[in-house]
């Protein structure tokens, strides 16, 4: 599955996600190592991925007008969703 196709939809994205959570957490990362990846995959896709559906894009603009700490907040949250997806 390519990673246009995941993050198009948002149902599917959260289980991609989740499963790499599970991953991480198995390989023995910290939650806070994978919160801080989950922040810097945030800064890429904010820079890199054009939003193809309405979930990406509030969540897009909600990074968009957060500060450093708000951000890290976000790719936290977004972290426990989609563990609750996995």
């Amino acid at each position: 599955m390519s990673t246009e196709s995941v993050v198009k939809n948002f149902d599917t994205w959260k289980h991609f996600l989740g499963e790499k959570v599970i991953q991480a957490e198995k390989m023995g990362m910290s939650d806070e190592t994978i919160s801080k990846l989950a922040y810097e995959i945030g800064e890429f896709l904010d820079k890199k991925v054009d939003p193809g559906n309405y979930s990406n894009r509030a969540i897009k603009e909600l990074w968009d007008v957060g500060n450093d700490a708000e951000k890290h907040t976000i790719a936290s949250l977004m972290v426990k969703l989609a563990k609750t997806n996995a």
